[in-house]
């Protein structure tokens, strides 16, 4: 693991978390709900982000694992990278960052969080870090503006707020009609989200079916850094993708997100 084992992962102040995340994740945005933020730091500096916090629908999710109370889970929102870590730094943090919260905040049962496979990676990481796939959905949300602006058309998280209240001062409430006469030329992106469960509590249980990864081929939804490409071509297994030549640090900053936002072209 070479110096992976020099990081440091530790609780950090949510605007420094948030000033990286804007830096270094894909989609430049940070989520509102994100309350507890892990910073991962080498060679005294920090180089990388984790941040939990409440899914914008709570009442939607719970039920994905049973038995679960209001206050026994958390989403990760956003994991954000840069290129000065070493090989096998997402997954060591990660799992550190999830040791953290069973030690600290042990009424914590399990985590969810969900991989944007239309504009960035497939969930190698969470593949390689023990979560469990339990859903890959077409994602037809995300709409893509001529100045390369990306939002999700339902969820108000990041930039959807924006967008609302935008087309809703221009006078309109459908957005579709909104966008035809006001940005000629957007498109909508096709792709999909898989969506991804860690259970803390071992004596949990997923009241969903457990997809085998295979299913992301099946469905074509794999995806590496925005571009699509098999988990055979990766030759991605559980211990491969963390231990791979072909997937250099991996989902980098990619790893996690919320699917939505402005699209950049740095990693992960």
């Amino acid at each position: 693991m070479g110096r992976a084992k020099e990081i440091i992962v530790k609780v950090i102040p949510s605007k420094v978390a948030n000033d990286f995340v804007k830096k270094n994740h894909y989609s430049g945005k940070v989520v509102q709900n994100s309350a507890l933020h892990f910073g991962c730091f080498l060679d005294n500096n920090l180089h990388g982000v984790l941040s939990y916090g409440s899914p914008i629908d709570k009442s939607k999710v719970l039920s994905l694992v049973k038995p679960s109370l209001w206050n026994e889970m958390l989403e990760l929102n956003r994991m954000a990278f840069n290129e000065y870590l070493p090989k096998f730094s997402e997954s060591r943090c990660l799992a550190i960052s999830i040791k953290l919260i069973k030690k600290n905040a042990p009424h914590i049962k399990w985590i969810l969080s969900f991989a944007d496979g239309t504009q960035c990676g497939d969930g190698t990481i969470y593949r390689a870090s023990g979560f469990f796939l339990t859903a890959i959905r077409d994602n037809k949300d995300l709409i893509k503006l001529p100045n390369g602006f990306i939002f999700h058309e339902l969820n108000s998280r990041d930039g959807g707020s924006i967008i609302q209240k935008k087309r809703n001062s221009d006078g309109y409430t459908n957005t579709t009609k909104w966008l035809n006469d006001k940005f000629k030329g957007w498109e909508r992106l096709n792709g999909f989200q898989l969506r991804y469960i860690y259970l803390i509590d071992k004596t949990c249980k997923i009241t969903v079916p457990i997809l085998p990864f295979s299913k992301i081929d099946e469905m074509g939804a794999g995806m590496y850094k925005g571009k699509k490409i098999t988990l055979q071509e990766r030759r991605v297994t559980k211990s491969d993708a963390v231990d791979s030549n072909a997937t250099p640090n991996l989902e980098n900053q990619c790893a996690t997100i919320t699917p939505t936002s402005q699209n950049k072209n740095n990693k992960k």
